[in-house]
């Protein structure tokens, strides 16, 4: 299905929905790296520390001279971060995103000479077609940031076993996982006082003009966000703050006062759940490493 037929698709829906991927524009992109640093968003925070304060046990586990594989590359800090841990021969960064991409990659590039580095812009809600130069051995997929979040559990046992499709027997993933915590903590860390998240979630809006033709007047949604403590999830919607006709090429649909649009989830797991999920996947052989309020894991899960 095209990206304009699978809009469509979900904006027509009786419970319309938009895929987080449309949220990854350039400005989507950049409007996600202030999200990161903001003081109520923990993820990348609490992750970072997790990776700074075990990165020599990390290293050990994972050995060197490696191939890293990071997906949802983003800005690739994370991945410099690794690579100077791990100090890889290859690292190729996977995002949908491509001028952002580009850009992240060839700032990369000065400061690890004696790395190859190659960008790879892929859907990771469809199959992963790696280089066809990359080896098959001692591949490590990066996938941090709690982004299998965003997945159903269904979708991310279908994501965590395609990641185990590009691995050899001798690979590896390293994967960071948010973890069920106090509702109030995570309702503000998708609720942020100087709207960033807000800016974020309205920028699918604009983003979706462009694909598909559409005429959203941006102005007139509004972003919620808010935890799901029976799906174990924070949920974002684009709600209308008045009744509205949005046209497209050949379409179109009317929205009452109120109305949502699912634009993400973020599912919170216990720790024992995506270990059980990790090894569905066939990936069974794991490592946990967590901060010390247990917000956050990262894991490191083999063959």
């Amino acid at each position: 299905m095209s990206p304009q037929a699978e809009i469509i698709h979900g904006l027509t829906q009786v419970a319309p929905s938009l895929s987080p991927k449309y949220f990854y524009d350039a400005r989507g992109s950049a409007l996600f790296e202030q999200i990161t640093v903001l003081p109520e968003y923990y993820p990348t925070r609490v992750e970072r520390g997790i990776m700074a304060g075990h990165g020599p046990d990390i290293a050990r586990s994972v050995g060197t001279g490696s191939t890293v594989i990071e997906l949802g590359a983003g800005n690739c800090d994370k991945a410099r971060a690794l690579c100077e841990l791990l100090a890889p021969k290859r690292f190729v960064a996977v995002d949908i995103s491509e001028a952002f991409l580009h850009e992240a990659v060839a700032s990369m590039r000065p400061s690890f000479p004696d790395i190859a580095i190659q960008a790879l812009v892929a859907d990771l809600s469809a199959d992963i077609v790696l280089p066809a130069n990359l080896p098959l051995a001692q591949r490590l997929v990066f996938y941090p940031g709690s982004s299998i979040g965003n997945f159903d559990p269904r979708q991310a046992l279908a994501l965590l076993s395609r990641m185990r499709g590009l691995l050899g027997d001798d690979g590896a993933l390293l994967i960071g996982v948010d973890l069920v915590k106090d509702a109030s903590i995570l309702h503000a860390a998708y609720n942020d006082a100087a709207g960033i998240t807000a800016a974020f979630n309205l920028n699918a809006l604009a983003h979706v003009n462009r694909l598909i033709g559409s005429d959203f007047d941006v102005a007139q949604w509004q972003h919620v966000a808010f935890f799901n403590p029976v799906a174990s999830r924070i949920e974002m919607h684009l709600q209308a703050s008045t009744d509205t006709l949005v046209r497209w090429p050949g379409g179109g649909r009317s929205f009452v006062r109120g109305e949502r649009i699912h634009t993400e989830n973020s599912y919170k797991y216990l720790a024992e759940d995506f270990l059980d999920l990790l090894r569905r996947a066939g990936l069974p052989n794991t490592q946990v490493w967590t901060d010390e309020l247990a917000w956050f894991a990262v894991v490191l899960a083999r063959p």
